[in-house]
């Protein structure tokens, strides 16, 4: 090891004038890193020498001469295309012309879809521009050869009647157009078509909503309706069941049966002019005959009533006279009977006190009286009439059923034609 100080003497033959000093020369201490400073490269030298060219020129602006700046430096580096092989070059090119062509394609298909849209508006008189989807690829060559494989149709709010067809939509092949080009679609053929047409209940509901009236569905081929019918300002309660059936090729009817208006809970109004149709009294205000004797002496009064309940004049006349046979007249189970059997419309015509004396109010007679079966299942007839269409061939109902969105209808057609 090292000692960190160093003496060294000179010969006696280098002493001078026998001075000690320069006999002796005492040096500095020892330094270890003046050793790895000697194995840096030198700073001063690396400035001195950085403006140098990469052939190790000297780029002293005095030594050498002056040239322009060269202001595209790196350019080899940036220009990365160019070191590319031909093959990738090629399929490149390839790419960039295909996405330009399925542009191209892609725009002619929905300047195409336009004007087919509104050469259906126009031809079916549509409200709103209908959906349309040409369906295939390529669809400039099928432009070419003037024929569509599938296109698909899509008519939204379509009115029939009375009410308005939620969804009409339809797929068409083996499509024949008249045109040189997207842009001069003029017509079309359609060889055969396939669709459906839905009648939402809740469309319904919104559309023959004044009467408060719903509609569900039952089983395959019925709708019931529920709900209120405004009648001389009262609000009856409205029950009728609508059997749905084809009608023809292009319309559906529907059989409204079981109607019933209810006031209450005293009498119920089915209209028609059997029997069993009418007004009549409920089974809670037939009972209550039994404990209100006024009421059932002033129906007893009438001799309409009398003659219609099949009473003979002695017992009514007891039974005026006297409660007892009263009670036991009006208790008996087939006085009940009777008396919910009769048409208090035909009584209260010519009597109509007799309606506000049995808590009825005589106005209802007369709004009831007017409200037919025909009128009262004409507002709840779902019935309609597909629009036929203006050129030649013609769409067929094919099946009818009662689903819980509504009732759809599946239609057919062939050699259909649209526009020239």
């Amino acid at each position: 090891m090292r000692s960190p100080h160093r003496i060294t003497t000179k010969p006696l033959h280098d002493v001078h004038d026998g001075n000690l000093e320069d006999t002796f020369i005492a040096e500095r201490p020892f330094n270890p890193y003046d050793e790895l400073a000697a194995l840096a490269p030198n700073p001063l030298e690396e400035f001195l020498h950085e403006d140098k060219d990469e052939d190790g020129a000297d780029g002293n602006a005095e030594d050498a001469p002056w040239e322009p700046p060269n202001h595209r430096r790196g350019s080899r580096r940036r220009n990365r295309f160019a070191g590319l092989p031909l093959a990738a070059k090629a399929l490149v090119a390839v790419l960039v012309t295909a996405a330009f062509l399925v542009l191209g394609d892609r725009w002619a298909q929905l300047y195409a879809e336009h004007k087919a849209a509104e050469k259906l508006k126009d031809s079916l008189h549509l409200s709103a521009a209908p959906e349309v989807d040409i369906e295939g690829f390529p669809f400039l060559t099928q432009v070419f050869d003037q024929r569509f494989d599938k296109v698909s149709v899509t008519v939204p709010d379509v009115a029939a009647d009375r009410v308005s067809l939620a969804k009409v939509s339809a797929t068409a092949t083996d499509v024949r157009v008249n045109g040189d080009g997207p842009t001069s679609l003029k017509g079309a053929v359609i060889g055969a078509m396939r669709g459906e047409v839905l009648l939402s209940f809740e469309d319904l509901n919104r559309e023959l909503g004044a009467s408060q009236v719903t509609f569900t569905g039952h089983g395959r081929d019925q709708v019931l309706a529920r709900g209120t019918l405004p009648v001389a300002g009262h609000d009856l309660k409205v029950r009728a069941d609508a059997r749905i059936q084809r009608n023809g090729d292009r319309g559906i009817s529907t059989d409204i049966g079981r109607m019933s208006l209810t006031v209450g809970d005293l009498a119920t109004y089915r209209p028609g002019t059997h029997e069993s149709e009418g007004l009549h009294l409920s089974k809670d205000s037939a009972n209550s005959l039994l404990k209100e004797t006024n009421k059932a002496k002033k129906l007893l009064s009438v001799p309409a009533v009398v003659k219609r309940l099949g009473l003979s004049d002695s017992v009514v006349e007891g039974a005026l006279h006297s409660d007892d046979k009263l009670n036991d007249l009006v208790g008996s189970p087939k006085f009940v009977h009777d008396v919910m059997r009769l048409n208090l419309i035909d009584v209260a015509m010519a009597h109509p006190w007799l309606l506000e004396k049995l808590g009825l109010d005589p106005a209802l007679l007369k709004g009831l009286s007017q409200l037919t079966r025909p009128e009262l299942a004409d507002r709840l007839t779902l019935a309609f009439q597909l629009p036929k269409l203006p050129g030649p061939g013609d769409v067929d109902l094919e099946d009818v059923r009662v689903e819980k969105d509504g009732i759809r209808v599946n239609l057919t057609g062939s050699g259909i034609g649209f526009g020239r």
